[in-house]
């Protein structure tokens, strides 16, 4: 996506904004939120995979070390200032409670890790419903960002394709090393 259009995008979408949205975004983007969720998953996981579980709970976690540290050598290595830290967009980028994160935001861990998360949980749980409703919610993540004007939408479009492919491949890394699984 060219540049002027991603901070065009950006302005219009995080210019959206209200006190009632700031608390929820602002909730939404907080880590120890999806700790429910995320043991929820893990609950499901352990009863329907019984012995299998403890591998796919090391799968799980490699995939989002993998994906954390992915994002931040990226991250690191493109040097994209996040919108709040772009001088060109001084004044008209919306944060709540002045937070901004980090010098760079290209890409976004958010989104990346929601997205790995969602993709791998779904791989294993292979509900429609399910899938549907940790789609909705890494969907949500990635957007609070943009939302609090932490990241363009670039940042988290790039982020969600990185953890979904880092979610995937890992999923295939399982399905080539466990002789019994199905696909």
């Amino acid at each position: 996506m060219p540049e002027r259009l991603d901070q065009q995008l950006f302005l219009f979408l995080n210019s959206a904004n209200s006190p009632f949205w700031d608390k929820i975004m602002s909730f939404m983007s907080m880590v120890p939120v999806w700790i429910p969720l995320y043991m929820a998953i893990l609950i499901f996981l352990g009863m329907k995979y019984k012995r299998k579980f403890l591998i796919i709970f090391f799968i799980l976690v490699i995939a989002v070390a993998i994906t954390d540290q992915s994002a931040l050598l990226i991250k690191n290595s493109v040097g994209r200032y996040r919108p709040c830290h772009e001088p060109a967009l001084r004044g008209l980028v919306h944060t709540v409670n002045g937070v901004c994160g980090g010098r760079y935001g290209f890409v976004s861990s958010h989104a990346a890790n929601s997205f790995n998360v969602a993709l791998l949980s779904l791989l294993f749980i292979k509900k429609r419903w399910f899938s549907v409703v940790i789609i909705i919610w890494a969907s949500v993540i990635s957007y609070s960002r943009i939302y609090l004007g932490v990241h363009y939408p670039a940042d988290v479009l790039c982020g969600s394709i990185l953890g979904a492919l880092i979610g995937w491949g890992m999923y295939r890394f399982y399905l080539i090393t466990d002789k019994t699984a199905r696909i």
